[in-house]
Formats: C-alpha cells, sequence, structure tokens
C-alpha cells in the first residue's frame, strides 16, 4: 500500500513539474502540429508547448541557436550548415521520406526538361538549404561544378516572387512548396532528391534542453512518433488539418503526403552515416570550411521514447 500510495505521489510531482513547465517547438509550415492534433496526441500534454512558426530550417535554427525555441524540425542540409556555423544544436530523432518532394522546379511552360538544360541557367534556392544540397548533389552527378549554374540565394517567400516573375529559370526547393507549385501552378519537376540525396531530415534541440527539459523532450517524441505512424494510414485526414491550419487547399498536403511516407527513425548508424555523407559533400563543394564528424553532433538518447512512441 505505502509503494502504490509513493507511486501516486511521485506521479503527482512529475505531473505538477511537467504542467509548470513550456516546451518552445519550432515548426515549418505547420508539419509537425497539424499531424499531432490530427492525431489526437496533443490532447492531453501535461506541460504547455509553445508553437513558433518559421518558412524555413534557417530562421527556425537561428531562432534556437538565440534561444527563443528549444526544438524543432529541419532538414539535414541546415542543420550540417548550422552546426559547421557552431550554433548550439544536436539531432535527437531523425525523419525519413521519399524524396520525391525536394525537387529543382520549372514553369508549365518553360523548354527546360531536364537538369541538362539548367547549364548557365538561374537556380533559386536558400543557401545552405536542402534545395541547395540537391543543387550541389545534382552538379557532382553530371560532374559539373557550381559555376556551370547561376545559384540564386533567396529565401522561399522571395524566391517565389522571383521564380514566379520569370527573374529566375528553375526554384530548388521542398514540400510543401513543391506541392504548391505542382498544384496550384502545374510546375514540372525536372529532378527530384530521389538517388541524389540521403533524404533524412531532423528533430533537433540545443544542449540546454537536452539537459533541462529532458522530460518534455522525450514525451514530444514519443508523441511526435505515434502521430507519424498515425499518419501512414490517415493521409486524408492529416491533409486536411494540414490544410485548414495553413489556410491551403486539401489537393496541396494529399500530393505531398500520398506520396512522402513520413516516419520517425532513432538516430542510429545508418543515420549517422547518412548525416555524414551530407557533411561529406558539403566540405566537397566548399559550402562548409569545417569538417564535422556525425556522432559529435547527434544525441542517441531519445531511442527508447522513440521505440514507445507507436504505444500511445
Amino acid at each position: 500500500m505505502k509503494r502504490l500510495l509513493l507511486t501516486g505521489l511521485l506521479l503527482g510531482i512529475a505531473g505538477h513539474a511537467f504542467a509548470q513547465s513550456t516546451l518552445r517547438v519550432g515548426d515549418q509550415k505547420g508539419n509537425a502540429q497539424a499531424v499531432m492534433q490530427a492525431a489526437g496526441v496533443l490532447n492531453d500534454v501535461p506541460y504547455k508547448i509553445e508553437w513558433k512558426e518559421f518558412p524555413a530550417a534557417a530562421p527556425l535554427l537561428e531562432a534556437l541557436g538565440a534561444g527563443a525555441i528549444e526544438t524543432g524540425l529541419v532538414g539535414d542540409a541546415p542543420f550540417t550548415f548550422a552546426a559547421a556555423s557552431n550554433v548550439p544544436v544536436k539531432a535527437i530523432a531523425a525523419i525519413r521520406q521519399s524524396q520525391e518532394g525536394l525537387a529543382i522546379l520549372v514553369p508549365d511552360q518553360s523548354a527546360i526538361r531536364s537538369f541538362d538544360d539548367l547549364r548557365g541557367k538561374k537556380i533559386a534556392t536558400g543557401r545552405g538549404s536542402i534545395g541547395h544540397q540537391l543543387v550541389l548533389a545534382a552538379l557532382e552527378s553530371k560532374g559539373w561544378t557550381a559555376n556551370d549554374v547561376q545559384i540564386v540565394f533567396l529565401a522561399p517567400s522571395d524566391a517565389k516572387v522571383a521564380y514566379s516573375q520569370g527573374s529566375v529559370d528553375a526554384w530548388s526547393t521542398w514540400e510543401p512548396y513543391v506541392s504548391q507549385e505542382e498544384v496550384l501552378f502545374k510546375s514540372r519537376r525536372i529532378i527530384t532528391g530521389e538517388g541524389l540525396t540521403p533524404g533524412i531530415s531532423f528533430q533537433v534541440a540545443t544542449p540546454t534542453a537536452i539537459r533541462d527539459k529532458r522530460p518534455e523532450l522525450e514525451d514530444f517524441v514519443r508523441r511526435l512518433t505515434a502521430a507519424r505512424a498515425w499518419s501512414q494510414d490517415h493521409v486524408d485526414s492529416y491533409a486536411e488539418s494540414w490544410g485548414k491550419l495553413m489556410n491551403i487547399p486539401a489537393a496541396v498536403p494529399l500530393n505531398w503526403l500520398r506520396r512522402a511516407k513520413i516516419r520517425i527513425a532513432p538516430i542510429d548508424d545508418a543515420v549517422v552515416a547518412d548525416e555524414q555523407t551530407t557533411i561529406d559533400l558539403y566540405v566537397r563543394t566548399g559550402l562548409i570550411k569545417q569538417k564535422l564528424n556525425a556522432p559529435d553532433v547527434v544525441d542517441r538518447s531519445f531511442s527508447a521514447a522513440i521505440a514507445r512512441g507507436t504505444g500511445l
């Protein structure tokens, strides 16, 4: 009886501690929030989640480095760029998905039909982004150099304007921007990340949050894992939730999510190897000067929380 009372007391104390805590979470285009809402895993969170929305990974990582948020979702490419710039960040979980939604787009009426046609042309993308990674990987696969195309570094909103006005010939971008352009404006993908890039994103956190808010982070990762597992069989519900959150027609997220097959994976040897591939690409192309070792920028200790994710 005493043991049961003690257990109940400890649970009550833990719940009380959670209730006084806030986890500041960075999101991109409602990515995590929408799927977690749709899956119903946010209904009983015993701490406060303060969501902050970002248009891309670069400003999210800037906010994380400045202490404005404690965790968030970013691609492997901007994560690598940030880590090489000494932003205090660690990858705590991996997000696997198909690379069909990472693509270089051209307008429907463009004469460009393949990557070969982009020699000497202007390609908009974000510096250090996964779009930039795709351009570099495609150039390397062709034996070209960065001088064989004109890379124009723009944030997504500015890239959209330049692309729409014809100031650039192509746009190397990611979801949901790719599906928005395909569905709403009939843009064409001339190359995707399939077979060219590792295809991972990361849930990242600051070392301070890992130390001081581990229970909240573990709980959040567990819930996110469960939500992603749920979404595999409930694409329509997830797409509807995301569309409402972002005020975008449901056809856009349906196009994206049906092919993405997004799932959470632990930081294992395969993930570390894929991250090293991205690091090495960025070193070879001169985008980063500091050679990183992938094991030094990841944290494997959240694997148990991920494993519990499907038990919600």
